[in-house]
């Protein structure tokens, strides 16, 4: 016969954290090549796409931003 579950709620919410606990260990290992790859063009991406950017195409890029961050209304 099978046992009965607890009807307490602590018992049940430390049996759901422990499940999800031993799922998130068991996540594979990341590739510390493929990390560190990643990485270096993280680095030099946003510096390499100023630098290939014309001024005019920076100040456009600018002024769409400055417009959309200061055109929205405020959330209540």
């Amino acid at each position: 016969m099978p046992k009965r579950s607890s009807t307490d709620v602590n018992q049940l919410a430390k049996s759901i954290l422990d499940q999800v606990t031993l799922e998130a260990e068991a996540q594979p290992e990341k590739n510390p090549a493929a990390v560190a790859l990643g990485r270096m063009g993280g680095l030099k991406g946003g510096k390499a796409r100023a630098a290939s950017l014309t001024p005019a195409k920076r100040k456009a890029i600018a002024k769409k931003a400055a417009k959309t961050r200061w055109g929205r209304e405020k959330k209540r």
